[in-house]
């Protein structure tokens, strides 16, 4: 058996573009994943981040299904302590209704945002005290058990959409293990805990009605190019993207400015994010890949292309799968 590759999208706005553009850029980008073998394209929830235009998931997942055919869609993820199980239930329900076995419903526990945002979402800190039993209930609706009497997800009722539990701590795996669910592991931004993490889930894992045996999806950055130095000069730019979206939070910066926050302490902290990454021309992401996935013990990888401009991205895609398929994608 080989090892699938999916694509998590990250919905970037670019400097200079809007958000309609970046709709139209995940379009293109699950368009092609679908032609070039990929399994799933996932989205994350984020909240007032001016770079990524993936905070409404639902509606995004919605507008991509619309205009692909075969490949899976989901949230990778949707943070549930932001809203109530209820919702999301009905929410992916009527996806699933829309476009039946297609789409996946991965749960995070983490906000997505800063303090202030939460309070603008109407949510508090204490709200990620519940997940354990919000995923539950989320479950039963989904399953058309519902643990509140008389309540029932319509849509979402007996569409059993899939659930995912993501993380980049041992609270996610241990909880994935606990209900034996799949597990996703956010190594594309959060690598410390990869590898205890995935042990953990695996030797703790219980089967369940959905799910006979652990599984483990593990994140991944590419950049993948023509040429080496092509490849190495585009993750150069994505990182710089990076330290500016996280550290200057819209603020308008020169290249100066920006290449000292890049060389800062906490810029230096925000490059650490992308420590599982493989750059260069398609032979050695493909070797990069196979290590990858024998040192995190995956049985898939999500793929965050990082190429700075869409075209660059499509095109990281396409030399990504080819490599894969080429290698035989080494299986477990």
């Amino acid at each position: 058996m080989t090892i699938p590759l999916s694509i998590l999208d990250l919905a970037p706005i670019r400097p200079g573009e809007t958000p309609a553009d970046s709709f139209s850029a995940s379009v293109a980008l699950a368009r092609r994943a679908e032609q070039l073998g990929y399994r799933r394209v996932w989205y994350a929830e984020h909240h007032n981040m001016a770079t990524i235009a993936s905070s409404a998931t639902s509606v995004l997942i919605a507008h991509v299904a619309a205009h692909t055919s075969t490949i899976r869609l989901g949230a990778g993820g949707v943070m549930l302590p932001n809203h109530s199980p209820l919702t999301i239930a009905e929410q992916f329900g009527t996806l699933e209704s829309l476009h039946p076995g297609r789409i996946d419903l991965g749960l995070g526990r983490a906000p997505g945002s800063d303090r202030n945002t939460m309070r603008a979402l109407r949510r508090s800190p204490a709200s990620a005290d519940t997940f354990p039993e919000d995923v539950l209930e989320l479950q039963g609706y989904l399953r058309g058990e519902s643990r509140i009497a008389g309540v029932d997800a319509t849509p979402g009722k007996g569409t059993n959409v899939p659930l995912y539990i993501l993380g980049s701590s041992l609270f996610g795996a241990e909880l994935a293990a606990l209900l034996g669910l799949a597990y996703a592991f956010a190594s594309h931004f959060a690598p410390a805990a990869l590898t205890e993490a995935v042990a953990l889930y695996r030797r703790e894992f219980r089967p369940s009605a959905d799910l006979a045996e652990p599984y483990v999806i593990a994140g991944v950055n590419v950049v993948a190019a023509d040429s080496d130095e092509e490849a190495e000069a585009q993750f150069r730019e994505a990182r710089r993207q990076r330290v500016r979206a996280i550290l200057a939070r819209g603020q308008a910066l020169s290249e100066e400015e920006t290449d000292l926050l890049v060389d800062s302490p906490a810029g230096r902290h925000v490059a650490e994010m992308l420590t599982y990454s493989a750059v260069g021309t398609p032979s050695r992401v493909r070797d990069y890949l196979t290590g990858f996935a024998a040192h995190a013990s995956a049985d898939e990888l999500i793929v965050a292309h990082q190429s700075p401009s869409a075209t660059g991205r499509l095109r990281s895609a396409e030399l990504t799968a080819e490599a894969w398929s080429l290698a035989g994608a080494p299986g477990r």
